[in-house]
């Protein structure tokens, strides 16, 4: 069997390979064996993947932005009673978030806006079950929205699965070494409307759709439109380049949650969404952003070496959530 394939590099793309996840599925053990070095390897560089293979149908995707952008054009004031906080379920309305605060950059808000849902599932402690699992709220303006996220969500549940099952054995580590914190994960799901500037304004100096920082969890699932001003991501080979781009793919990264427990052997991949480009100020596009996260309690501690190469102090994983998301909220 040939050995997985790589995403063709151009000028300004970096290093980010395309993985075939059925290969990791049903090939062969010296299949398995290439795709968890490829993945390896990719996430000590830059902390990003394109995945295929995944079975999650691309017309199911086309539907929830049909459904959302219904409610995102919707006037301020029918949206505003679904207005949350960071963290929240609901709508987050423009300046509510500026991701550069999690790396101390006081930047402008994020040129945005979010429908946001989560693990609703109740949980057996009722002050965790109060903070990381309440009901989610679903705009009556968007009356098909729930069914196909529950759908799309629950296909992001078992690709989440198989995905940190690839992790932990590309770590040289058993398969389940991260699936056994994952009985009753939390998990978060944004779906971004990044409108042209006829609806945000022009951009201040140093303002992003969103701004430079890493994500806080586990892994992050993204479906994404291609545009101009769309996702760049940092390497230190090539500092800020656009992302490569697979219409059929996923593109994943880990978040600092799997670094930290890695001992920053993977890195965190450092990423932002470009502001509405000057050329084309009515470019409209809308990602679906899964952030995957663990059981509430699971305690992460580094691995060690010869695998991990930082040895940081054991974390509470929500603790450390909750601090992340506190960090990037406006006001």
């Amino acid at each position: 069997m040939s050995s997985p394939p790589s995403s063709p590099r151009t000028p300004g793309t970096p290093r980010i390979p395309t993985i075939d996840l059925r290969l990791w599925l049903d090939g062969d053990s010296d299949a398995r064996t290439r795709v968890a070095r490829t993945v390896d390897e990719a996430l000590q560089t830059a902390g990003f993947l394109l995945v295929t293979g995944h079975g999650v149908d691309p017309a199911l995707r086309t539907r929830i932005r049909e459904a959302a952008r219904a409610f995102f054009t919707l006037p301020a004031e029918l949206k505003q009673p679904y207005a949350v906080r960071v963290g929240g379920r609901g709508w987050l309305g423009p300046g509510a978030e500026a991701n550069g605060y999690s790396e101390g950059t006081q930047t402008p808000p994020d040129l945005k806006e979010s429908l946001t849902f989560a693990t609703h599932e109740p949980f057996e402690d009722p002050v965790t079950n109060a903070e990381w699992y309440a009901p989610n709220v679903w705009p009556a303006e968007a009356p098909g929205l729930r069914k196909l996220c529950e759908e799309y969500l629950a296909g992001m549940g078992g690709l989440e699965n198989h995905l940190l099952a690839l992790l932990g054995e590309a770590l040289g580590l058993e398969p389940d070494f991260f699936t056994r914190h994952m009985d009753h994960p939390t998990y978060g799901f944004n779906i971004n409307w990044y409108p042209g500037t006829e609806v945000v304004g022009e951009p201040e100096p140093g303002q992003f759709r969103i701004g430079p920082h890493t994500d806080f969890g586990t892994v992050t699932v993204l479906d994404r439109q291609a545009g101009r001003g769309g996702l760049q991501v940092y390497t230190d080979e090539g500092g800020w380049e656009d992302a490569p781009f697979d219409p059929a793919a996923f593109t994943i990264n880990i978040g600092d949650l799997m670094a930290r427990w890695t001992g920053d052997r993977w890195r965190s991949g450092r990423h932002r969404v470009l502001p509405p480009p000057a050329d084309v100020p009515a470019e409209e596009l809308m990602s679906l952003v899964y952030f995957g996260e663990c059981t509430p309690g699971t305690v992460v501690e580094s691995v060690p070496a010869p695998v991990g190469r930082v040895a940081y102090p054991p974390v509470d994983s929500h603790v450390y959530l909750r601090e992340k998301l506190d960090s990037i909220t406006v006001g």
